[in-house]
């Protein structure tokens, strides 16, 4: 009988401590303390251009606050007119001293010079306080796909 007692507390010890585990592997950290001060570590650029897709990318240092963040890029084809918007979610790895954004602009012109510039902001919609100078770059032609990154060699 106390052999049996004991394998029942073993067994109890054993599942409480397996819940207890669950339960805090699954608890969301609160939000990263916000950077005093958040800065473009690589310049914007353009990552892949096709006729239905270009996506542009950029780093920045971690700019805390809610784990969700928009990085935005303003475009047209008027350096002066960068009148429409691209914005993609991104969820910040609190761990990483960086942040790399990658933003998907869809429906451009096939052989086009567009212009853009990028920031971002958290969730709520406060901006991180960042942009960049204005960039530019080309689509290529109907059917055709420019990969600027990684870089090959």
């Amino acid at each position: 009988m106390n052999r049996l007692l004991l394998t029942m507390a073993i067994t109890a010890a054993t599942v409480g401590i397996l819940l207890a585990s669950t339960r805090v592997a699954g608890q969301v950290l609160p939000p990263a303390k916000r950077a005093e001060r958040v800065v473009i570590t690589k310049s914007p650029a353009l990552e892949v251009a096709s006729d239905y897709l270009t996506i542009i990318r950029w780093t920045t240092n971690n700019p805390g606050g809610s784990d969700v963040h928009y990085g935005i890029v303003q475009y047209g084809t008027d350096p002066k007119d960068l009148s429409q918007t691209a914005k993609s979610p991104i969820r910040l790895n609190q761990g990483q001293p960086y942040t790399t954004f990658r933003v998907r602009i869809e429906g451009l012109e096939p052989k086009t010079t567009y212009y853009y510039r990028v920031s971002s902001e958290e969730s709520s919609g406060k901006s991180d306080g960042v942009k960049s100078v204005v960039k530019k770059f080309t689509t290529p032609p109907l059917g055709e796909r420019l990969v600027a990154y990684p870089k090959r060699d």
